[in-house]
């Protein structure tokens, strides 16, 4: 079975073109005898035909003359006198409607083809039933033409609809549609052409033609704009689908730089859980240094050191046990410090590398670059608080050691002192 594409869209609406008063250079005028007329009315006669007798009623209720339609119902709506081309109203009403059927291209069913004369027989057919199926689009001008590259219908009618309030019969194309059970809104119009895409299809295949999909109508352009734009909307839809390949790269390359900045990110918390509790480590020390200023103090004097020996005793041992809490943990923080180097080391180049890939990425990956740069920069924070952290704690270490150093040897100094008073007291030399 031969498969060929219907066209079924809106026409120009010229009736000087569809009547061959005017001749097209596409038109061959040897064969334009061949074109078949199903109906020639002029529009001004169709609309005194159809609308007449409604503006006379309309106008025999009316009790002030400002209200009547003045003239003929055509000239009322678009303000000229009836044309062979389309008017339209200010509301957006038009004279006349006009669709264009083709069946297949130039190629399989042109002037010359076996094909050429079996669809023109099916856009007969068609045509034959157009106005009964569609009682409400009032058809003054059909022309089947045969003279040019394809055979084509052009249909032209007027939507013809009945009101309640105002004329009772007026032009108006959405109330026909739903006086033939297409319904109401915007989709109205393409129930229609579905439907009679539907009959078409029933045609061509009684006559051995597998209908495809219709193509979209070409509208008011000219035969050689239409071509034209359709090898450009070809070419967009060329780029677009590379583009659109290029996009679904760009998008699995940024997922995974995503997941690369999560793992950093997880990184430097877990270094961000090594440091130590410096501010409680500092608030130790700052009570050895108090309680080194106070057994200072206490030693100065042999009175002092008798009279407050219990005191020193108390404070030296509690001095010796910050002393032994700061030496351990300055050892794990050496420790963590020389780890957190490492490990600080490797997540810079890590990040360096990052850093280098987004460079490479499109604008698609700004927001990934942004969070590498904050990253970065937290990572910088922690490597100055490091270093400092290095340079300060041997410091603190070597002063808790002096100060450990100097209690023992005067509580020392105290116990022999003690020890020689009490042998002298027992061999009564005092």
């Amino acid at each position: 079975m031969k498969q060929k594409r219907i066209s079924f869209g809106q026409g120009k609406g010229s009736l000087t073109h569809n009547n061959r008063e005017f001749m097209a250079d596409n038109v061959d005028p040897l064969r334009t005898p061949q074109n078949i007329t199903f109906v020639r009315q002029p529009i001004g006669e169709a609309y005194d035909q159809l609308f007449a007798e409604s503006t006379q009623r309309y106008n025999a209720k009316q009790k002030r003359n400002d209200r009547k339609v003045q003239g003929s119902y055509y000239e009322h709506l678009f303000g000229v006198k009836p044309c062979n081309t389309v008017c339209t109203a200010s509301d957006k009403r038009k004279s006349f409607y006009e669709d264009v059927v083709q069946i297949g291209k130039r190629e399989d069913s042109g002037y010359g083809t076996e094909e050429f004369q079996l669809v023109a027989d099916c856009l007969k057919e068609y045509m034959e039933g157009f106005q009964n199926r569609n009682p409400n689009f009032y058809v003054f001008n059909a022309v089947l033409h045969m003279d040019e590259a394809t055979p084509h219908l052009h249909i032209d009618y007027i939507p013809v609809g009945h009101y309640k309030r105002g004329q009772d019969t007026q032009n108006g194309i959405a109330q026909a549609l739903k006086e033939m059970g297409f319904g109401e809104g915007k989709q109205a119009i393409a129930r229609w052409r579905a439907a009679e895409v539907e009959v078409l299809n029933k045609i061509c295949l009684e006559h051995g033609i597998k209908p495809l999909v219709p193509e979209k109508a070409r509208g008011t352009l000219e035969i050689p704009e239409y071509k034209e734009q359709r090898r450009q909307n070809d070419e967009l839809a060329e780029q677009n689908a590379q583009m659109e390949a290029e996009l679904s790269e760009k998008r699995s390359e940024s997922e995974k730089l995503d997941q690369q900045i999560e793992e950093k990110s997880a990184q430097v918390k877990a270094i961000l859980n090594y440091i130590p509790d410096y501010k409680k480590e500092f608030q130790v020390e700052d009570e050895c240094e108090q309680l080194c200023r106070e057994l200072t103090s206490l030693l100065d004097g042999k009175l002092s050191i008798m009279k407050h020996s219990d005191e020193i005793i108390s404070k030296a041992q509690r001095l010796s046990k910050i002393m032994k809490k700061l030496s351990d943990s300055t050892h794990k923080s050496g420790d963590t410090v020389y780890a957190l180097r490492e490990r600080l080391d490797r997540s810079l180049k890590e990040t360096e590398d990052v850093r280098q890939r987004l460079k490479q990425t499109s604008g698609e990956c700004s927001e990934l670059r942004r969070d590498v740069s904050s990253l970065q920069a937290e990572v910088d924070d922690l490597t100055e608080f490091v270093s400092l952290l290095k340079r300060f704690e041997p410091q603190k270490y070597a002063e808790v050691r002096q100060a450990q150093e100097y209690v023992h040897s005067q509580h020392e100094q105290e116990v022999q002192q003690q020890s020689t008073t009490r042998k002298k007291k027992s061999w009564g030399l005092e």
